[in-house]
């Protein structure tokens, strides 16, 4: 379903196997879609690009968001999030890492 997605923006493959790990753990019933810069995280929220052609009025339950990306960074990409009102109410996870 759609609209019962979590969005999943991260470009590190540890850290997203790690992320997925967590939410298959706590039995997380949604469907996982992973972006892996903040360009490919655009293109699905607005439904441009590779994902052209999708239901943008179903929109992610939850946006988990890498602040260090390519392309675009985590700030730019909510930024273009909050600035939309198809999107700016969905709630965006902020996540960083750091050695």
């Amino acid at each position: 379903m759609d609209n019962m997605t979590i969005l999943l923006v991260e470009d590190n493959a540890d850290d997203e196997l790690l992320a997925l790990r967590a939410l298959k753990k706590t039995a997380v019933p949604n469907e996982v879609v992973v972006a892996r810069d903040g360009e490919e995280a655009l293109e699905y929220v607005f439904g441009r690009g590779r994902y052209a052609g999708r239901d943008v009025s179903k929109q992610p339950k939850v946006i988990f968001l890498d602040l260090k990306l390519p392309k675009l960074n985590g700030i730019e990409v909510l930024r273009s999030i909050r600035k939309d009102t198809r999107t700016s109410r969905v709630p965006v996870v902020l996540l960083t890492s750091s050695d």
